[in-house]
């Protein structure tokens, strides 16, 4: 029986929905990718809330081999230099970058006193394969050699999927990561249960629009076994970062971070799960509209920030 979302979300989610959803007319599904990501930065721009006058940025890049990687460097005018956040946006892979999630990541600054960089990785189909994992990795060489504290991961959605798939292929590096703060992850969990039954037809995010974007990002290939795009799919859990993870209740993907959180623990590592009541996939967003979400994203910034300095909380 499918979960009754009238209930379990308040007024402030329904209105937080009905505004994204005002943007999406019914034949969005039908759009190609050009034009929703028009529309999505369209919408990304109405929810934009401001930086903190206390950060200010730098847009600059991270020069490889082959290409280049945006990024944003976020600072604050009464830092903390006990660590700096690399953030990973979301958006399915196929949407998102520098400009979309800019205010989350002030905002991030600005409550934990850290440096945070923004990485605008590589999108699909342009670029399918490990090629935003590929600029994943290359972001966090550059963070290692450019900065001397501490380095917290971050990422939600698909930069949730990222940060965790970095977490795990820099474990023994000479500067491996301080902790890592995974928000309504995708981290590719079996989709024939949990959540992504019970929500698979959620608001805002359902298990066919996970299939939808996991194919995007692929290809097509079969990436089943590899962990460079599905955590979950590792063999080896140890020595991976202290892991924080905040799943959605309404989300087909909050399986994943509690999957995720017990192959850590069995490995002997440490990570906490926690399943944000009454919220849905993307709330950070909302997190001025409504008291769920923005109490949420205070403990988000609390994870980062004790993350930032060793403690662990949980």
């Amino acid at each position: 029986m499918a979960p009754d979302y009238r209930k379990l979300l308040d007024a402030e989610i329904w209105a937080f929905i009905d505004r994204i959803n005002g943007f999406y007319p019914p034949e969005a599904i039908d759009w190609p990718i050009g034009k929703n990501r028009e529309v999505y930065d369209r919408m990304s721009r109405a929810f934009h809330a401001g930086r903190p006058e206390s950060v200010g940025t730098e847009t600059t890049a991270i020069i490889t081999p082959t290409h280049c990687i945006p990024i944003r460097i976020y600072r604050s005018a009464a830092p903390d230099a006990a660590a700096m956040v690399l953030y990973f946006h979301g958006g399915g892979f196929i949407l998102g970058g520098l400009e979309s999630h800019d205010d989350i990541c002030a905002e991030l600054c600005a409550g934990t006193g850290y440096t945070v960089v923004s990485v605008d990785y590589r999108l699909a189909p342009e670029h399918t394969g490990t090629a935003a994992f590929d600029d994943a990795v290359a972001a966090f060489e550059w963070a290692a050699a450019t900065y001397r504290q501490p380095i917290v991961l971050a990422g939600e959605s698909a930069g949730g999927n990222l940060a965790a798939c970095l977490a795990h292929h820099v474990r023994g590096h000479v500067r491996a990561p301080a902790g890592q703060v995974l928000i309504y992850p995708g981290l590719g969990g079996d989709m024939a249960k949990g959540s992504y039954v019970t929500h698979a037809e959620a608001p805002l995010l359902t298990t066919s629009d996970v299939e939808f974007y996991h194919d995007v990002r692929t290809g097509g290939a079969d990436v089943s076994t590899d962990p460079r795009y599905r955590p979950l799919a590792a063999s080896d859990f140890s020595d991976l970062p202290p892991t924080v993870i905040f799943a959605a209740e309404c989300d087909p993907l909050s399986s994943d971070g509690e999957s995720y959180r017990d192959r850590v623990l069995a490995a002997g590592g440490r990570a906490h799960w926690l399943e944000e009541q009454g919220l849905i996939h993307g709330y950070l967003r909302a997190r001025h509209m409504a008291s769920r979400a923005g109490a949420s994203f205070a403990r988000i910034v609390e994870a980062v920030a004790a993350l930032g300095r060793g403690e662990w909380r949980y």
